[in-house]
């Protein structure tokens, strides 16, 4: 083995430091369990809270001066055309937004500047509509911090491609797309569904998988990280059983894929790639599984460096800070007030009502609105529910919120733009699909609360 990798050019004793090294420390950082606290703490999470609490208190501006930036820039884009003028590559990409999403953070930056001064509507800046949305964006910031600058020693140390190509026997007969879609699956779980995303449509403009296996990956494997599920229990108040919820989330995640991929719109999506198939996954005869995914961790930890992680930490971090937080300030008001001050989701949902009134859901019609408004953000759902409602019923909306995972603001725009074969209407039926049948494995879950 140390001769294969001696010939290959890989240093065997440095890469094996910084896989183990890096993996340890990067498991540590998002699985450790501590105490001293109320719930499931980890220490991003603790870094992460404790972040979110000094800016509070030392720099509540922050994120009025971020959105509004975010806004400028965009602005900037369109009328600079920075691609013309030697803008840094990354700037270009902040700057570059197509016009939905300038409008979107134009919109945020009024909401911000509005709750920060006080101007404006109650029913746009009030605490559960604007003042609720910059308190999440805030505490984004913090996470976007801490998440992007430990995140590498998982992604790029190379535990990823050695959980990878172990999970490969069971990944294909269950999902009926390849072994590497576990890493896809891994780096949702790690960082967040937008990565899972943005790498499998790579994958697919790079003929690894195919239209159909993309479309499935997409939709069923870009589950959410464990630091948004945090977010979403702190919000509505069911930390302290974040481990069942989070075991919840993923088994019932699973099982859906299981389902999912053999339902239309799924089945019917053609399995032709785009150009030449370059899948090749095969383990040779000479190698056994786990000596070939030990190689493979070694070749990704040879890659792995801290200025290389350091550059990536920082991008990611002006990328959720400048992308992220607008949508979720802007959309996130924007679908508050809708349920709030309008009854149209409440119309649309009434359906819905009925279902978890049939499945004995406590207060069933009051969160009918947070069944379907995910398919716009999947942060609306938490944000929408009282916390004057049931403990068993938040967990509900928390755990069903975090399994739906296809919302427009982000995930299915991408799906939209890889052009895999799913339009709007496809992905909503599948999000129709995925609630329908996570409602009453969540309502089981809750017999254990």
């Amino acid at each position: 083995m140390e001769k294969e990798m001696t010939s290959s050019g890989l240093n065997s004793r440095s890469s094996g430091l910084k896989f183990f090294g890096c993996s340890i420390f990067g498991l540590a950082m998002f699985l450790c369990p501590m105490g001293g606290g109320e719930g499931f703490n980890t220490p991003l999470s603790v870094l992460t809270d404790s972040l979110d609490k000094w800016i509070g208190a030392n720099a509540p501006w922050l994120l009025v001066c971020l959105v509004v930036a975010a806004a400028l820039l965009a602005l900037g884009g369109l009328f600079m055309k920075p691609s013309e003028r030697g803008w840094h590559k990354l700037l270009r990409e902040i700057a570059c937004v197509s016009k939905v999403y300038l409008l979107t953070r134009l919109a945020a930056a009024v909401i911000a500047l509005g709750v920060f001064f006080g101007f404006g509507p109650e029913w746009v800046i009030g605490d559960d509509v604007g003042g609720s949305m910059m308190g999440l964006g805030q505490t984004l910031i913090a996470l976007a911090v801490t998440l992007s600058f430990i995140l590498p020693f998982l992604t790029d140390s190379g535990i990823m491609e050695f959980v990878g190509i172990l999970l490969k026997p069971l990944v294909r007969p269950l999902f009926h797309v390849p072994g590497r879609a576990s890493v896809d699956l891994i780096a949702s779980w790690l960082s967040s569904s937008n990565t899972a995303v943005l790498i499998t449509a790579g994958q697919y403009q790079g003929g690894f998988y195919s239209r159909r296996e993309a479309a499935c990956i997409m939709t069923n494997f870009s589950l959410v990280s464990i630091p948004f599920c945090l977010v979403v229990a702190e919000t509505l108040k069911v930390a302290d059983h974040f481990l069942l919820l989070y075991a919840s989330v993923t088994a019932i995640g699973l099982l859906l894929a299981v389902i999912g991929v053999r339902l239309f719109p799924l089945a019917a999506v053609p399995n032709d790639y785009r150009g030449e198939k370059r899948l090749a996954e095969e383990v040779p005869p000479e190698a056994t599984l786990l000596r070939w995914a030990f190689r493979a961790a070694l070749e990704r930890a040879d890659e792995f460096s801290f200025r290389k992680a350091f550059e990536q930490a920082t991008a990611m971090t002006l990328g959720i800070i400048f992308d992220l937080i607008p949508v979720v300030v802007a959309w996130g008001t924007i679908g508050s007030i809708l349920v709030n001050e309008t009854s149209i989701f409440h119309w649309l949902a009434y359906p819905m009502g009925m279902y978890m009134q049939l499945l004995g859901v406590e207060g069933a019609f009051q969160i009918a609105p947070a069944t379907l408004v995910g398919f716009i953000d999947m942060f609306i759902p938490a944000l929408i529910t009282s916390a004057d409602l049931p403990y068993a019923t938040r967990f509900v909306v928390a755990a069903l919120s975090l399994v739906q995972i296809i919302y427009l603001t982000e995930v299915g725009s991408i799906i939209v733009k890889s052009e895999v074969g799913l339009d709007m209407k496809r992905l909503f039926l599948i999000f129709i699909e995925r609630t329908l049948i996570a409602l009453p494995l969540i309502v089981l879950v809750t017999k254990l609360l």
